[in-house]
């Protein structure tokens, strides 16, 4: 049998340019913003994760197969934003999970 894991890793590269490396528990129901904010990195996330703000923009720099679909709602924020990229999702948006393993995001400005 596989073993379940119980936590993942995401790098995080902020503003400035530094890498974190963020231990994520998978059994706690968070989002990425949520893990960002946990470790105290500089997101916004003004509207605590209720997708109304795009304060949790970032990048997605790894593979996003593994990830969930962008929302109708996402998909209208995201389109707000004047640095809006391909690879654009909101952090409130994306609930950890062992797919996510090793993934590497930058926050965006």
């Amino acid at each position: 049998m596989g073993e379940v894991k119980n936590d993942i890793t995401i790098n995080v590269t902020d503003q400035s340019g530094q890498v974190h490396i963020l231990e994520c528990p998978l059994d706690m129901g968070l989002t990425l913003k949520d893990i960002c904010k946990a470790y105290e990195l500089p997101m916004e996330a003004m509207c605590g994760g209720m997708a109304m703000c795009a304060t949790c923009h970032c990048y997605i720099l790894s593979d996003t197969s593994a990830l969930p679909e962008k929302s109708d709602v996402e998909y209208a924020l995201l389109s707000e934003v004047f640095n809006e990229k391909s690879n654009s999702r909101l952090a409130c948006q994306m609930p950890l999970s062992a797919f996510m393993d090793g993934m590497h995001i930058e926050i965006a400005p």
